[in-house]
């Protein structure tokens, strides 16, 4: 069955700047129900670099699925703000990694960046931290 629509929530989190980071990915139908979770530790980086990574996980996972509409919302108003070409990337440690993710975005059709409030990205939030507190 063809998944026309999904929403792709992320986000990354670091315990300093830089410091132990992890990823999280949560993807939905537009009704809400989860379709996949994945939480992944990161190692010692930065917070934009972990909110770059995760992004790059979701957009992977969602590419998988093959939607025909994409809705991806992250609290991260800068990485928002840099993939819809309202910022310039100045960071050259993060230039490689929105590189990688437009590259991705160009593989998606009917795809849309979009700043949410934290609190609306709880469930991207909760895996990131759950990857940094489960690390091996």
């Amino acid at each position: 069955m063809q998944i026309s629509e999904v929403v792709l929530f992320t986000d990354g989190a670091s315990r300093g700047n830089p410091g132990l980071a992890g990823a999280g990915v949560y993807i939905t139908d537009t009704g809400g129900k989860k379709l996949v979770e994945k939480s992944l530790f990161l190692g010692k980086t930065t917070n934009n670099v972990a909110e770059y990574r995760a992004l790059i996980i979701g957009l992977e996972e969602v590419i998988k699925i093959n939607p025909s509409h994409v809705t991806v919302k992250m609290d991260s108003e800068l990485i928002v703000k840099q993939l819809n070409g309202e910022y310039r990337v100045r960071n050259p440690g993060l230039l490689p990694l929105y590189r990688d993710a437009v590259e991705r975005i160009e593989q998606i059709n009917g795809i849309r960046v979009q700043h949410i409030p934290r609190n609306e990205n709880r469930e991207a939030d909760r895996l990131a931290n759950k990857a940094i507190d489960e690390r091996e």
